[in-house]
């Protein structure tokens, strides 16, 4: 699934504990966006996991949250169906999804390609 790199895809997308995200499509380094919901447990258990990722590998991946009870047409048009949704954007597209509960070694193999050329 691909997103056109169109400046118009750039959005401030409510993130947690946050006044507010920009997610761009267009952006030079590769993203990792998860989409979860407040209601959602699985979600709420990655959380930690996410965060940890966003700390350790700050220099070389932005990490954006949305959340779907906030923005839920940014979810759809990303395709997400469900939460959590884990989803790596590269070169303005989506490029690797996981969607469901994941653990710290799938994070790690899902964003791997994309760190420094993998």
């Amino acid at each position: 699934m691909g997103f056109p790199r169109d400046p118009s895809m750039k959005r401030t997308v409510s993130g947690r504990g946050a006044a507010g995200t920009s997610l761009d499509m267009g952006r030079e380094r590769p993203t990792l966006v998860f989409v979860g919901s407040r209601r959602c447990g699985a979600s709420r258990r990655m959380e930690s996991l996410v965060a940890w990722v966003k700390v350790t590998q700050k220099k070389r991946l932005d990490v954006v949250d949305v959340d779907t009870e906030r923005s839920p047409g940014l979810a759809r048009r990303l395709g997400v169906r469900s939460t959590p949704t884990l989803l790596v954007l590269s070169g303005g597209s989506v490029v690797r999804r996981h969607e469901g509960r994941a653990t710290g070694r799938q994070i790690e193999a899902l964003i791997r390609p994309f760190l420094d050329g993998g």
